[in-house]
């Protein structure tokens, strides 16, 4: 919201230009069709002065309520159901006064708010790295598990084989979550091809349907509780599928408030505050995880 009139607006476009001494629009008439290429160049440096007004408008904040404001974390099902919990709790008792929001969704999702502003982090393990924008830290590791009924064949095996699985129909992630492109590559490397009867983004939507007996599923180890989950029992996949690495990211060149720090930080110990600086400053920083 510019708060200004149409023709408030053209008078300072042209004033601009004036300025500058370059057209920034190129016109028919009275109407504009696109931006000229100087308009481009000018364009990309008001993005960027808008994001440094942001940032100065979030220190002032900062400096005026350490301890308060809003914390919206974008990540998706598994994240917040299962390696959430234990961290909020934790970062709420340190901070009562800051308002924290999950925002689910799928990786592309949780990426796009966090470009977008509509989110302070972006957790998950897919999707989030490599994106233009972001910075992904690694966060924790983690592997899969063969999730079955208490009586199931494959619980009396020693060395479950991906042949071994790859008899019985299979319950596991869609394919943008949770790993499910290194379970795809694995089978692919076979030259077997799994009889995948149902994909979820929920690992608890897996486990009922496993529950049910329709297939054996394939869910993220965190995803597994002995106390929840008295109707199943689970066998380590990690020779099978590999490990997996749910990532952190933040938007680069963001200013984070002190309190994402230490969110941060609980979450994954080892991603102090100053390892996060020198990432955030482009630095070449050895993760331990």
């Amino acid at each position: 919201m510019l708060f200004t009139s149409q023709p408030g607006v053209s008078k300072a476009i042209l004033e601009l230009e004036d300025e500058l001494g370059v057209d920034i629009f190129r016109r028919h008439g009275k109407r504009i069709r696109n931006l000229t290429e100087p308009g481009k160049r000018i364009l990309t440096s008001i993005e960027r002065i808008l994001i440094e007004v942001e940032t100065l408008k979030r220190v002032g904040k900062d400096f005026a309520a350490q301890d308060q404001g809003s914390f919206v974390i974008a990540t998706t099902h598994t994240q917040a159901r299962y390696a959430l919990p234990k961290v909020l709790t934790e970062f709420t008792k340190l901070f009562p006064k800051v308002r924290v929001s999950i925002q689910q969704g799928s990786p592309q999702q949780i990426a796009e708010m966090l470009i977008h502003d509509r989110a302070d982090i972006a957790i998950a393990t897919e999707g989030i790295s490599g994106v233009d924008g972001l910075l992904a830290l690694p966060g924790y590791q983690w592997q899969h598990v063969i999730a079955v009924q208490p009586d199931h064949p494959l619980l009396s095996k020693k060395n479950i084989s991906l042949e071994d699985l790859a008899e019985y129909p299979i319950i596991t992630y869609d394919a943008a979550f949770a790993g499910r492109s290194k379970i795809d590559k694995a089978f692919n490397s076979k030259n077997l091809k799994p009889d995948v009867v149902l994909e979820a983004i929920d690992a608890d939507v897996i486990k009922t349907y496993v529950e049910t007996g329709m297939g054996v599923g394939i869910v993220a180890g965190v995803a597994y509780d002995a106390d929840r989950d008295r109707n199943l029992r689970v066998i380590p996949a990690g020779h099978l599928f590999g490990n997996n690495v749910t990532k952190l990211a933040v938007k680069q060149n963001a200013y984070l408030r002190s309190f994402v720090y230490t969110f941060i930080e609980l979450f994954s110990p080892t991603l102090t505050r100053k390892l996060v600086d020198q990432a955030m400053s482009g630095e070449n920083v050895d993760y331990q995880i």
